[in-house]
């Protein structure tokens, strides 16, 4: 087993030299949606695992915060990954839907289907390069806006949210004039979460939007706030 660096200082490829899914990809950004895996319950078993990825020949582990060292983690990692691929157990559990290779549909409309083929062919094979993958979510014809989802390597990667920006939505902007803007599919944020902080703050400092910062009220000021407060 190899493990490989992502742009996400938090996320680690790791290629176990044989397939990990026939088509597609898997994305398991919780511990209770990796029932449909035994390989990824096993690695959400390790303390300090936040999310897993499947790519085609890999397997993207995400740790929860910047201060666990990948040398605690990557020992039990490689022992769950090489277990797994010694027991000759089935990847996903029996009912489990294996991913289409195409994010295509029939009922898709044209400009959707332009839209998935631009992501298919010139996106996601850099992306998931990077130990992520980005999926098409919904297009809102009127307003003119793209909505996606950022998986694996790339939901919790700062620089993702750029990418997005400056890479996605210009390149869905030339080739179909009906996009107007592409967006992250938001998710339930934790405001105490150092890695969102961390990715806002990067974002405020690419895009030139400094953040709001709360000014600390003084003891001085709290005096005479309570004061006015009660009248006096």
């Amino acid at each position: 087993i190899e493990a490989h660096p992502t742009p996400n200082i938090n996320s680690l490829k790791f290629h176990p030299n044989q397939a990990v899914l026939p088509t597609g990809t898997m994305d398991f950004p919780t511990a209770r949606s990796s029932l449909a895996s035994p390989l990824a319950t096993a690695l959400f078993g390790i303390d300090g695992v936040s999310s897993v990825f499947f790519g085609a020949d890999f397997v993207t582990v995400t740790k929860a915060r910047d201060e666990l060292p990948w040398a605690e983690l990557k020992p039990g990692i490689f022992e769950a990954i090489t277990d797994f691929f010694e027991s000759g157990a089935p990847v996903l559990t029996d009912g489990s839907a294996l991913p289409s290779a195409s994010s295509i549909h029939e009922d898709d409309s044209e400009i959707v289907q332009i839209i998935k083929e631009l992501l298919d062919s010139r996106i996601r094979p850099s992306v998931q390069d990077d130990g992520g993958d980005i999926k098409f979510i919904s297009f809102d014809e009127e307003a003119g806006v793209v909505v996606v989802q950022l998986q694996g390597s790339c939901s919790t990667c700062a620089s993702s949210k750029v990418t997005l920006k400056s890479g996605v939505e210009n390149m869905l902007k030339h080739y179909v004039p009906e996009v107007h803007e592409v967006v992250a599919e938001d998710l339930e944020e934790d405001i105490n979460d150092p890695v969102q902080r961390k990715q806002q703050a990067f974002l405020e400092e690419m895009t030139g939007k400094a953040p709001k910062v709360e000014k600390e009220e003084s003891r001085e000021d709290r005096a005479t706030r309570a004061l006015e407060d009660a009248g006096l």
